[in-house]
């Protein structure tokens, strides 16, 4: 799968069938679009390609206003690795979504975006796609472009309601992780590099690899089992996602994770980490003692959790 910025030429001279969107955590109901694309694609001879918006527009609007955005489920990364992995799309575009591109009218983003940039000969949009300045384009005006044909899908369900970001947001928010992992058709991971912390774990007994991650709004938070992977394989592990309140009390969300019986210099892997349940809320202990002793309790639990 090839990645390109938007304002390049088609990659190739073959047309593209093109599916527009956020596609956050890529859950079942982007597969299905993404899997009717490919079989699209395939029927008619063309190239399917996906566009995606860095920052996505919600994220934009927001901080424009001066609100705090909602939180992202995959970074653009982990969202490049979840589309490849899906084995529907040749190509990505990634379209840098800033004030000039807010501004785009619905026939420019027609004719610079679809016409030009990708030379779009079939388009699936899911059924309440909207663009152009103002949320002005819809379907029923790509529907009356006769040079490409425009097709909708509507939502799909998956345990028990509308498969959507939105859906699996909340109930990441909640904890609730086996439900947005049926939601997700995978469970939530996050990957990143293991960079220098203040190494306050090895202090305690119990050393953490300090994930680095883009400085987006997420929806997890607390102490949870996770499974890491990276070039040690695979192994269990228990991870806090938050801020610390302990020790810190504020500031940017922060995820670490115990490798539980592993001993080794991570710094500078990349690594791969996938929520299996919560343990439990962030709290604030009176001390590090405090800590110390819950954190070996959480390693205890993470450790001997099992699917049902």
């Amino acid at each position: 799968m090839k990645i390109f910025p938007g304002g390049t030429p088609p990659p190739a001279a073959l047309s593209a069938a093109v599916t527009i969107g956020n596609f956050d955590g890529v859950h079942l109901g982007h597969l299905h679009i993404l899997q009717r694309l490919k079989a699209e694609a395939d029927a008619r001879g063309l190239a399917p390609a996906a566009v995606v918006f860095e920052p996505q527009p919600a994220e934009f609007f927001a901080r424009l206003a001066g609100r705090e955005p909602p939180p992202r489920l995959t970074p653009l990364r982990d969202k490049l690795r979840l589309l490849r992995e899906s084995g529907c799309v040749d190509s990505v575009r990634v379209l840098r979504f800033n004030r000039a591109f807010a501004k785009m009218g619905a026939q420019d983003f027609i004719g610079g975006i679809l016409r030009r940039e990708l030379d779009t000969r079939y388009l699936l949009v899911g059924d309440d796609f909207r663009f152009g300045q103002g949320r002005s384009g819809d379907f029923a005006l790509l529907s009356a472009q006769t040079d490409f044909v425009t097709e909708q899908t509507p939502s799909i369900l998956a345990a028990g309601g509308r498969a959507s970001s939105t859906a699996v947001r909340g109930l990441l928010q909640a904890g609730r992780l086996d439900e947005a992992q049926r939601i997700l058709g995978h469970a939530y991971t996050l990957s990143g590099r293991v960079v220098h912390g203040r190494k306050l774990g090895r202090t305690l007994g119990c050393p953490t690899a300090n994930i680095h991650l883009p400085p987006h709004r997420y929806a997890l938070s607390g102490v949870f089992a996770v499974e890491a992977e990276g070039r040690f394989g695979r192994r269990r592990g228990a991870a806090s996602f938050g801020r610390n309140p302990t020790v810190e009390g504020g500031g940017a969300q922060k995820l670490e994770v115990h490798l539980i019986g592993f001993s080794g210099n991570l710094y500078g892997e990349r690594l791969t980490v996938r929520f299996l349940h919560k343990l439990r809320d962030e709290e604030k202990f009176s001390g590090l003692d405090e800590l110390r002793v819950r954190i070996h309790e959480d390693i205890a639990a993470a450790r001997n959790w099992q699917a049902v």
